[in-house]
């Protein structure tokens, strides 16, 4: 299926995703590591680890361990568990994203009439002749 007979928003491609064990058990491994680092975390802020240098350091390295954690469980489950889905987007033209018809694409000429109604119609743009 070429691009030219898709229309928008049609399914291109779409693979199931892979489901592997091995996968799923390294999640829940990283998951309970995940925990034991937010619990530390959470216990070093309690009692105040963050006050001296050392301390400042480790509280900076355990957060920094928690977000690489968690960045290796969403990489894995986004691999693994997601399936792989192309879907078909076309361009549209600008007119077309302002919802205006093809035949006013071009927009409304100017009128050579009276000034003042061209004023009152730039102040309000809903008065009626």
């Amino acid at each position: 299926m070429s691009s030219s007979d898709s229309s928008y928003g049609d399914i291109h491609r779409y693979e199931p995703a892979r489901e592997s064990t091995a996968a799923a058990i390294a999640i829940v491994l990283l998951t309970v590591i995940e925990v034991v680092f937010v619990f530390l975390f959470v216990y070093g802020l309690m009692f105040a680890w963050a006050s001296t240098e050392f301390g400042n350091m480790y509280m900076g390295a355990l957060l920094a361990l928690i977000f690489i954690d968690l960045a290796f469980v969403l990489l894995l489950y986004r691999k693994e568990f997601l399936p792989d889905v192309m879907i078909v987007k076309k361009r549209r033209r600008k007119w077309e994203d302002l919802y205006v018809n093809e035949e006013d694409k071009d927009g409304v000429g100017v009128e050579t009439g009276d000034a003042w109604e061209t004023v009152k119609r730039a102040i309000y743009p809903y008065y009626r002749k």
